[in-house]
C-alpha cells in the first residue's frame, strides 16, 4: 500500500480548503482521501495544523494517478499556505 500525506504547519482558510478537498475528489475519484485538524501530540502542542492523505493499493496505480496528484499539488500551491508532501510504503 502506499500513502501519500500532506502536512500542513498551518491551518489552511475553511472556504479555500474545502474547494481543494472538492478538486482533489473530481482528480482522483476512485482514490480514499482522509483529511483532518492535528489537535496534540505526545510532546505537547503538534508542530502541524492539519492532515491530508491518499490511499493507493499498490505503486502502479500510484504511478497511475501522477497527473491527478499533479493538479491537486498544483492547487495547494494556489491556496497559499506551506505545506511538506511524504510518501510512504506500508507493509
Amino acid at each position: 500500500m502506499i500513502r501519500v500525506f500532506v502536512l500542513y504547519p498551518e491551518a489552511p482558510d475553511p472556504e479555500r480548503y474545502e474547494r481543494h478537498v472538492e478538486l482533489c475528489r473530481r482528480e482522483l475519484p476512485d482514490v480514499p482521501q482522509r483529511h483532518g485538524r492535528v489537535f496534540g501530540s505526545p510532546t505537547g502542542k503538534p508542530d502541524v495544523s492539519y492532515y491530508f492523505e491518499y490511499e493507493f493499493p499498490d505503486m502502479e496505480a500510484f504511478r497511475a494517478a501522477g497527473p491527478g496528484l499533479q493538479n491537486a499539488a498544483e492547487d495547494a500551491q494556489d491556496m497559499g499556505v506551506e505545506f511538506r508532501v511524504y510518501f510512504a510504503e506500508i507493509e
